[in-house]
């Protein structure tokens, strides 16, 4: 209690661990809340809790309360894994997956993620998860990065097409982007311009952060 009180005025670390895919990893107290940064940026929880929230909120709350199974690439922490489940009730199967078993480890152990039943954890490269998977998803979220850096794999053509096909009839993709140079905004301004997929229709949404840039993609039909 004493740190989380002392976190208002500074933040407490209180975990640190090297990673071999993020580097530098720390659970903080920060403001009065458990995060976890990697070396340059907020992992899970903090500021990036409340862009995915912002996301969610902009597909609907209540739509996404009424779906049966939702895929999260990019796992960390687990932030917007509690808020499904927390804030917005869902009671469906959630599939995350994640390459690096160490922050799993560090999302079990300091914010409970394996105590959340309708919850399966797969360690795997989304890029061949997404490739293997024969199910179907309502709603995709990508949150995927190595620090500050984002696959180039992403942004292609094939994968996105891969994600499309995995999505059920009226499902949804909120993919959460970091723009740090004009060359970052280029390519997600390119990545709008350039999609075409007969029965989809892409757009991003206002900022409430600097560097984030949310793209979503959602099936018509």
């Amino acid at each position: 209690m004493l740190r989380k009180l002392l976190s208002y005025i500074i933040p407490i670390k209180i975990f640190k661990v090297n990673s071999a895919l993020s580097k530098t990893i720390e659970v903080t107290w920060t403001n009065g809340e458990l995060v976890i940064d990697s070396e340059n940026t907020n992992y899970s929880y903090g500021s990036l809790q409340r862009i995915l929230r912002k996301g969610l909120f902009h597909i609907g709350f209540e739509k996404i309360s009424k779906m049966n199974s939702i895929l999260v690439l990019g796992v960390a922490g687990g932030s917007v894994i509690k808020t499904l489940v927390d804030e917005i009730h869902f009671k469906g199967k959630i599939t995350g997956v994640d390459i690096d078993s160490d922050i799993i480890k560090i999302a079990n152990d300091y914010f409970h993620l394996n105590e959340i039943q309708n919850l399966e954890i797969i360690i795997d490269d989304a890029f061949e998860f997404v490739l293997k998977t024969k199910d179907r998803y309502d709603l995709i979220i990508i949150d995927i990065f190595q620090d500050t850096t984002m696959p180039n794999f992403l942004f292609e053509k094939f994968f996105i097409n891969r994600i499309c096909f995995l999505l059920k009839s009226k499902g949804v993709v909120l993919f959460n982007t970091m723009c740090l140079t004009a060359k970052d905004n280029f390519r997600n301004q390119n990545c709008i311009k350039d999609f075409y997929i007969e029965h989809f229709r892409i757009h991003s949404i206002p900022r409430i952060e600097e560097h984030n840039e949310l793209i979503i993609i959602e099936k018509l039909i």
